[in-house]
């Protein structure tokens, strides 16, 4: 009997370590495919993380991107984030440039009140090709009448004449309108003396005035190096293009050639900078 109860155990013991033999023998194989599993988990984080990156991204171009609900979008943004904060000066520069063009498109002026209400200073801008340029004021009494109390206007615009013609009383908006044209006008013929100046270093300005009315220039034909002095002159003060081209020259032929006669209808319809520009192009001056 006890031989047969050992026999028992040793059978026992001895199916046990069969079976502990096989699950050694399959350790490696376990190992294995853990790693293959552990590889696939990292794989499909890695894409779930690029999944999120693309999604915020998304969010956020949508949310610049909407044209309503502006205030919104700035509250929902990183107030820290710079490119939120770009975004946020770059919509702010639009609208104000949009009001700004509106405000001179209905003809409006800057206006403060001046002694306690007595009196009115108006700011007129000057521009040209969009760039703005000198601000000019002028300050009116309100009582007993209307009248013209200080500027800083050049001496050379006609305010008396621009006053008498518009009746201050009841024009205001007329004079104000008439006063801006001229200082356009003159701020539109200076800028382009200054553009000529930069850009065309080749060709000499012999003379100008204050006002900008009268320039004399020299050119050089490429035709035996001519010189020939061109003088535009610009009677008429409430516009930037000249209203007489005169030329002069030795050879008393060029200034009525075909090609000059172009040249200088070219000076009278289009900005003397750009003129001398295409005038180059075509080989009329050097």
């Amino acid at each position: 009997m006890e031989g047969a109860s050992t026999r028992g155990v040793l059978s026992h013991l001895s199916l046990l370590e069969e079976r502990a033999r096989g699950r050694r023998g399959q350790v490696p194989g376990q190992q294995s495919r853990v790693k293959e599993l552990r590889a696939q988990v990292e794989a499909l984080r890695a894409q779930r993380d690029q999944l999120k990156a693309e999604i915020r991204t998304h969010k956020n171009l949508q949310k610049l991107r909407a044209p309503e609900d502006l205030q919104r979008q700035e509250e929902e943004m990183d107030a820290e984030s710079e490119s939120s904060e770009l975004w946020r000066l770059m919509a702010r520069h639009s609208e104000l440039t949009d009001l700004l063009q509106a405000h001179r498109l209905i003809g409006g002026y800057d206006v403060i009140k001046t002694r306690q209400g007595k009196g009115l200073c108006f700011s007129l801008p000057t521009a040209y090709e969009g760039v703005y340029l000198e601000t000019y004021n002028l300050e009116v009494d309100l009582k007993p009448k209307v009248r013209i109390r200080g500027h800083n206007i050049p001496p050379f615009i006609p305010l008396s004449n621009l006053a008498e013609q518009s009746d201050l009383q009841t024009g205001m908006r007329a004079f104000l309108d008439a006063v801006s044209l001229h200082l356009n006008a003159f701020a539109g013929r200076k800028q382009q003396l200054t553009l000529l100046k930069e850009q065309h270093k080749s060709v000499e300005v012999m003379e100008s005035n204050l006002l900008c009315s009268i320039l004399v220039l020299m050119f050089t034909v490429p035709e035996g190096k001519t010189p020939l002095l061109c003088t535009l002159a610009y009677t008429d003060h409430t516009r930037c293009l000249p209203t007489q081209v005169h030329l002069d020259c030795k050879d008393k032929r060029l200034p009525d050639s075909p090609q000059w006669k172009k040249s200088c209808s070219l000076l009278m319809e289009v900005p003397v900078h750009r003129a001398l520009t295409a005038m180059k192009k075509t080989r009329t001056i050097v």
